[in-house]
């Protein structure tokens, strides 16, 4: 029953999520909770390894997700569920896409999901750094947090360094900081 509930639980996620993985954390992390499978922390640790595997995001999420609740059958099965929606939904565009993507309402209908997709990327980005104690009580270390985020921010927008470079520099000055 367990490995059914994965499936069907990730099989709907692939189904009603749009904008790539770090839009759909939020997602994914109500149904975690929800089901009970995994505390906030725990879920709070999975986005982080997810995140620097290689792969989707939101597929990694699931396969250790599954492999925590159900062991390699449930990874297994929450990875099918979350790919089957996609593949099928891509077959399905490519199929009619080069035929309607000029049609205005389809241009709308593009133009008016992104900023709901921006907006489940940043609910995702404050809530990991609610849960990780990034943003809290103020403090020395959520002061230095926060600038590190906004002079990488800065160096990425105004400055055009490379994120491999900024990557390197915000490494460094956690390094020197803590």
């Amino acid at each position: 029953m367990e490995l059914l509930d994965l499936f069907w639980t990730f099989l709907m996620i692939g189904f009603v999520s749009f904008g790539g993985g770090y839009a759909m954390i939020p997602v994914i992390e109500m149904e975690v909770s929800q089901h009970g499978w995994m505390t906030t922390q725990e879920f709070t640790d999975v986005i982080a390894v997810a995140g620097m595997s290689p792969g989707p995001i939101a597929t990694n999420s699931a396969i250790f997700v599954g492999y925590q609740t159900a062991g390699l059958s449930g990874a297994i099965v929450s990875a099918f569920g979350m790919v089957i929606p996609s593949l099928m939904i891509i077959l399905i565009i490519a199929t009619f896409f080069f035929k309607f993507n000029e049609l205005p309402i389809v241009k709308s209908a593009f133009y008016g999901l992104r900023p709901i997709i921006t907006g489940l990327i940043i609910y995702a980005a404050i809530r990991f750094a609610i849960t990780n104690n990034v943003i809290g009580d103020f403090s020395f270390q959520t002061f230095s947090l926060l600038m590190i985020c906004v002079l990488s921010f800065f160096a990425l927008m105004k400055l055009r360094m490379h994120p491999i470079y900024v990557i390197a520099l915000a490494g460094f000055f956690g390094v020197v900081l803590y």
